[in-house]
């Protein structure tokens, strides 16, 4: 359960605590962090451990979520084909409200308006816990990987670019 509750509660919140998985929240002053490795470095975690959401479009016109290291990026050609895709590209901000409920740099993977497919990088597996959007600018949930994969059937696979 969540350890703060003290705070408005949104849709990722809601639904974890429905389904009685086990989270954390982490909060920050939003205005101090725009970037994913800025949320690492204010709640003092490994950038390897927090995770970004990124929501695409395949050619196909289905939507997708994948999560990455806020220190790497997404690879389309791996994302794509992860997802039995022939490409993908990303959601224009404008549009993440409209489609998910949430706003750029507050998108959970959890909550969304309807249930997306998902898929995390692998390296998500390496840690006991990890840390995503909490579904608004300022809020972070951290939770296993694992219990994430069977609440939401999160698929892990190498998602990210390499040099």
């Amino acid at each position: 359960m969540s350890d703060k509750t003290s705070e408005k509660k949104t849709n990722a919140v809601r639904e974890l605590e429905a389904a009685g998985c086990a989270f954390r929240t982490h909060s920050y002053d939003p205005e101090c962090a725009l970037a994913g490795v800025e949320v690492a470095a204010l709640l003092h975690q490994n950038p390897d451990a927090v995770f970004k959401t990124l929501v695409t479009q395949g050619k196909s016109g289905a939507h997708y979520v994948f999560m990455v290291p806020v220190a790497c990026s997404l690879d389309v050609k791996r994302a794509a084909k992860a997802v039995g895709e022939k490409s993908i590209e990303m959601v224009k901000s404008k549009d993440l409200l409209g489609l998910t409920g949430y706003i750029h740099g507050g998108c959970s993977p959890v909550g969304m308006k309807k249930p997306f497919i998902t898929a995390c990088d692998e390296t998500a597996q390496l840690f006991d816990t990890i840390i995503f959007s909490g579904g608004r600018r300022g809020l972070q949930l951290e939770m296993s990987p694992l219990e994430l994969a069977r609440f939401m059937n999160v698929c892990f696979v190498d998602l990210v670019e390499h040099p």
